[in-house]
């Protein structure tokens, strides 16, 4: 398996959605997977955590939420990795982090998203 890989919630249509979006913003230079498609435990993670948000795996280290979506833009050297130094800045990481996890809380009120979706 690739030492890189972005993790999301596959059951959700928002995330799902989302998902859809990156790889074509990273033009699939980072694989992107839904989790209910991975041996989660092998990746040292649970359905517990991932199901509540994203997690972005790079060589045995882990990025979560606002910040796995910045490293995946930063790590796919495309024109998006400004973007994902930009979520890095203090400050705006922080808010990141904030927005995702309302996003998150909220996902199955948002365009594309289902009951299925509501955590």
């Amino acid at each position: 398996m690739d030492a890189r890989l972005f993790i999301f919630d596959g059951d959700c249509a928002f995330c799902s959605s989302a998902a859809r979006v990156f790889r074509k913003m990273i033009k699939d230079q980072v694989p992107i997977r839904p989790y209910q498609k991975l041996d989660l435990a092998s990746l040292g993670l649970s359905e517990e955590l991932t199901s509540r948000a994203v997690y972005y795996v790079r060589d045995g280290k882990y990025f979560v939420a606002a910040e796995a979506i910045a490293q995946l833009f930063i790590d796919s050297k495309t024109f998006w990795s400004i973007a994902g130094y930009l979520l890095r800045l203090p400050g705006i990481n922080h808010l990141a982090e904030r927005v995702y996890y309302w996003i998150a809380k909220n996902r199955h009120r948002l365009p594309g998203g289902t009951p299925e979706c509501s955590m």
